[in-house]
């Protein structure tokens, strides 16, 4: 069984005019799962909704303490991607639990994101890896504490 927890970002924002005034909405992981034909093997646990730039650091200690009280092995958590380094900072001397953070660039709402690509490739990652945590975005999977988000390049690489 897999644990899922949701932070907010990207991911689940929702958009409501031009002028880029949003909110994260509920989640969206249980229809962007279904859409890659995933039904079973999780549970989902909403923690935050959150943009990734408004997360404290009692946020992160409140992520790190719902992953530590898991007792499921196998943790994938959505994440906005502009902190997500710095979560999987915070939970890297977890080390005894396969946990992958991911998100999106654009939001699950819009038709051209990234968002189903990255759930499922978490979904495999977090099955595949050993225990330790990483990032898992668009086809690539980094280690916590050895990666950034290049804001220009709108992608994830290794430091």
């Amino acid at each position: 069984m897999i644990r899922i927890f949701t932070t907010g970002g990207t991911i689940d924002k929702v958009y409501f005019d031009a002028n880029s005034e949003f909110e994260i909405g509920e989640s969206l992981v249980p229809e962007l799962l279904a859409e890659s034909n995933i039904h079973k093997g999780y549970s989902l646990q909403g923690l935050l909704r959150k943009d990734s730039l408004e997360m404290t650091d009692a946020d992160r200690e409140l992520v790190f303490a719902a992953v530590n009280a898991c007792d499921n092995r196998r943790i994938l958590i959505t994440h906005g991607t502009d902190t997500m380094a710095e979560t999987a900072q915070v939970l890297s001397s977890l080390s005894d639990k396969t946990i992958v953070l991911t998100g999106a660039m654009q939001p699950a709402r819009m038709r051209r994101s990234d968002a189903v690509f990255n759930i499922g490739f978490a979904w495999a990652a977090v099955q595949l890896l050993p225990p330790s945590v990483y990032i898992a975005m668009n086809g690539e999977v980094f280690e916590a504490g050895a990666v950034r988000k290049n804001l220009q390049a709108q992608r994830f690489e290794r430091t």
